[in-house]
């Protein structure tokens, strides 16, 4: 691996930066999400804030593999890292979206009903704002660095702020009109999007191995 130009240093150190910010902003909806699920009974939060601590994972290898690469650290390596992270982190999804249609079948059988959560909805609305915004830059940085990873992490931003709005339309629903089987109808639609993703990092993972 040939060394980097003094650009694409500086390049690489913002895009690391950016890489601690967002899996930083990650730990704390995972913490506020989890949180207020478990205050709310609100399945639908629960794995929001559970969907966020697998991208901290998703998030921390990412920084390795950025830092391995501008210490020029060889190729096999940084892929053979980003293979294991895929197959874990594609692995506990699947498994989190058996559990969230399982307990979301449940409670529409049973007819639980979630409490209003008022920090769910408010990081809801938070990540809706910001996931934009982290895509946007991660993108640029990653077209500049020929970083397919890192373009691809930024995609999966935006996945967060699909997931981000439909907790937030979930939350509101249940607050505003009391709406019993909204929070778990919302959880199920949550469903698609953490399935999807996980289903795409396990091939991602299978496909390099």
């Amino acid at each position: 691996m040939q060394p980097l130009s003094i650009t694409e240093k500086h390049d690489m150190t913002a895009a690391i930066r950016v890489e601690y910010f967002s899996t930083a902003w990650m730990a704390f909806e995972f913490i506020i999400g989890l949180w207020s699920g478990l205050q709310a009974g609100s399945i639908l939060l629960i794995a929001f804030g559970l969907d966020s601590f697998l991208e901290i994972i998703s998030g921390a290898t990412l920084i390795w593999r950025l830092k391995k690469e501008n210490s020029g650290a060889p190729a096999a390596v940084v892929a053979a890292a980003e293979r294991r992270s895929s197959l874990v982190v594609g692995s506990v999804l699947l498994l989190l979206s058996l559990y969230v249609v399982c307990v979301s079948g449940f409670n529409l059988v049973t007819h639980a009903a979630a409490e209003s959560s008022f920090s769910g909805i408010g990081i809801a609305i938070a990540s809706v704002l910001l996931m934009p915004i982290l895509t946007l830059k991660k993108r640029h940085l990653g077209q500049k660095l020929a970083s397919a990873a890192l373009v691809e992490d930024g995609m999966c931003n935006i996945t967060c702020a699909y997931m981000a709005a439909t907790a937030l339309l979930g939350s509101l629903l249940t607050w505003l009109l009391n709406w019993w089987w909204a929070d778990s109808v919302a959880a199920l639609i949550l469903v698609y999007f953490v399935a999807s993703e996980g289903w795409e990092s396990l091939q991602t993972g299978l496909d390099r191995d």
